[in-house]
């Protein structure tokens, strides 16, 4: 994608998982609505799970839901019935220990499911808070699809369950209704693609919980490569079995009927990391964040078919990091802040007013150097991973989100960068331009 680790947190469970005969149901209701955060063009929603409410991500790839980053609500959560597993999902690493927890209370908006399964994962090291730089707790897809009707609005940021039964669509002259193929209970569609020299019909993987635009997965006799003089060697994102590296290039077009999209980002991962997408052999990649966020949309499950309608993000420009550095948010500092009042004392001895300034201290958010791109403007200039980011062009970081932090090194190439970083305490600046590498 178009950013620093193009934040693909893309989570397939590649893993057979047992279907579950529970459902969702809406009780009383036809419909309920669901608002939710875009971060990093991942959709970040609230799930009630034993009347604990925790963030989840919304990812059409996951078959069934799972948690992590639970630390301080295992208790409350009381899950029951465990027993150990192992997942797999992307990246570079082996398999996953996780705990299976079954009959579990799920709410989400109005919809309520009873029975639920849930998977634990208990490493904390697998935790994907700190590169969103907003709290995540699980993950959650399929479960949700295959009992409603999705709409998924992004320009607006809710979603809308709906009860199949009882949904009825709208007249839409400008949107494209397309098929809907379910393998492994995971949503795929036909698209297109234009290589520098023909079309390429493509089965890509709708992945909402992906943040790049499009993966592409490596075949010379589709021309599903990139140029050799047109890209660079990336950190593509974390998956539950690791990270994943790849190619970043761009590409002349996507297209879904008449909906046409030009001079995409592209990324071809390493196919090592995506051994376990590979088995459906005739998947070409994935449709992620950054595409299908240019559009609402209407996932139907039961009719096998979704449909598309441009939103306000549609021309929105394919942008990427050009600093090669990778920030997370690592835990907080602490920030002495003057008080919006101030207090005035007479000073006799001096003959005059005193202004005395009254300081709070608070924490905020830090942000470090996670991964820095080798031979990168930031590399160049010597920042090294490990360096709290204190301010960049003058603004401290500890007042910005970190997607706000993170734009900075989206912009033009030949963009002026200075950051002010604390190494072990020493505080140094360090300056350099954005350099666009496709």
């Amino acid at each position: 994608m178009s950013k620093r680790f193009s934040l693909a947190i893309i989570l397939f469970l590649f893993c057979e998982l047992a279907n579950s005969q529970s459902n969702f149901i809406l009780p009383n209701v036809e419909r309920t609505r669901i608002n939710f955060q875009l971060i990093d063009n991942l959709i970040i929603l609230p799930v009630e799970i034993n009347g604990v409410t925790l963030s989840f991500l919304l990812d059409s790839g996951v078959s069934k839901p799972i948690l992590f980053n639970i630390i301080d609500s295992a208790d409350s959560l009381k899950l029951k019935n465990i027993e150990s597993i192992y997942l797999r999902g992307l990246g570079d690493g082996d398999f996953v220990v996780a705990l299976k927890s079954e009959k579990n209370v799920f709410k989400i908006g109005q919809a309520l499911n009873v029975n639920q399964d849930v998977y634990i994962i208990t490493d904390e090291s697998i935790n994907f808070t700190p590169r969103l730089g907003v709290q995540v707790h699980g993950i959650i897809g399929y479960d949700i699809f295959k009992d409603f009707i999705v709409e998924i609005n992004y320009g607006s940021k809710f979603i809308r369950l709906n009860d199949p039964k009882t949904y009825t669509y709208k007249n839409c002259k400008k949107c494209e209704t397309v098929p809907l193929t379910l393998v492994n209970n995971k949503p795929y569609i036909d698209a297109t693609v234009m290589t520098t020299t023909k079309n390429v019909p493509v089965k890509l993987l709708m992945d909402s919980g992906g943040s790049d635009a499009l993966w592409l997965f490596e075949n010379d006799s589709l021309g599903l490569v990139p140029r050799e003089d047109a890209y660079f060697i990336d950190y593509l994102g974390k998956g539950l079995s690791g990270s994943v590296y790849g190619k970043r290039a761009k590409l002349a077009q996507f297209s879904i009927k008449s909906f046409h999209l030009n001079d995409l980002n592209v990324a071809y991962p390493d196919s090592a990391a995506i051994s376990f997408a590979r088995k459906f052999k005739e998947r070409s990649g994935s449709m992620a964040g950054e595409l299908l966020k240019r559009f609402n949309i209407i996932m139907d499950y039961s009719n096998a078919q979704v449909t598309f309608k441009k939103n306000k993000f549609f021309n929105s420009p394919f942008t990427y990091d050009k600093s090669g550095i990778i920030l997370e948010q690592s835990g907080s500092r602490v920030i002495k802040e003057v008080k919006n009042s101030s207090q005035l004392k007479t000073d006799q001895a001096a003959g005059g007013i005193m202004v005395l300034e009254a300081y709070r201290y608070q924490l905020k958010p830090a942000f470090n150097i996670a991964e820095l791109r080798p031979n990168s403007p930031g590399a160049k200039v010597g920042l090294m991973v490990g360096d709290l980011v204190i301010s960049v062009n003058g603004r401290q970081t500890h007042a910005l989100k970190l997607q706000e932090v993170n734009s900075f090194f989206r912009g033009a190439e030949g963009r002026f960068i200075k950051l002010v970083i604390d190494r072990n305490g020493v505080i140094m600046t360090f300056r350099f331009k954005l350099e666009s590498l496709l």
